[in-house]
């Protein structure tokens, strides 16, 4: 009985979003399938905190590849273009990290965005020229440094020592990425 009632409130939030959108929320869905999969098994809140860092890290991946993406397209100033090829570029290769290594620990991550954030997406491609351009560093900026610290955090704190290790390994990366972001911040030009 308590399994049951268990299983109905932790169902009833992927359910209630799917009924309001008529669409799945793919990071809901990859965080139930995980909590799912961790009451089954009986598993350490330490090791949920494990799966749940490696949704939000993957879904913060892809979206700042996205974000990369965009800037190449949009932005006006070329060193905005060039660095969003990098992010890109270094996204994507984190991801695969991600997705590989939660394929070894048997973990569900999300097959793409959240309603969220590609209205977000939507609303920068929306913008042009130098209004583009701040918003779209301020965006890259702040999800940076989320993930810098996300990580730099897991790199210590993670119970599981292969999330431990890749969180270690991407740390200095994003962290070095969000400096150089901060630094294109004082290359847009004064409002």
């Amino acid at each position: 009985m308590l399994v049951a009632a268990r299983f109905l409130l932790l169902t009833l939030p992927v359910a209630l979003l799917a009924c309001g959108t008529g669409e799945r929320d793919p990071v809901a869905d990859a965080k139930f399938e995980n909590e799912q999969r961790i009451n089954r098994e009986d598993i350490t809140k330490r090791q949920e905190q494990d799966a749940d860092f490696m949704v939000e890290a993957a879904i913060r991946s892809r979206l700042v590849a996205e974000l990369g993406q965009l800037a190449q397209r949009r932005a006006t100033l070329p060193g905005l273009r060039n660095f969003g090829q990098q992010l890109t570029r270094e996204q994507n290769s984190l991801g695969a990290a991600l997705r590989n290594l939660a394929g070894q620990k048997s973990l569900t991550l999300p097959e793409g965005l959240s309603e969220d954030q590609q209205e977000e997406l939507q609303k920068l491609a929306g913008l042009s020229g130098a209004e583009f351009d701040r918003e779209w560093l301020s965006q890259a900026t702040d999800q940076l440094d989320d993930a810098q610290e996300a990580f730099d955090d897991m790199g210590d704190d993670a119970y599981d020592g292969d999330i431990r290790a890749i969180a270690a390994k991407y740390a200095p990366t994003l962290k070095t990425t969000y400096e150089q972001a901060d630094q294109l911040t004082d290359q847009l030009p004064k409002q």
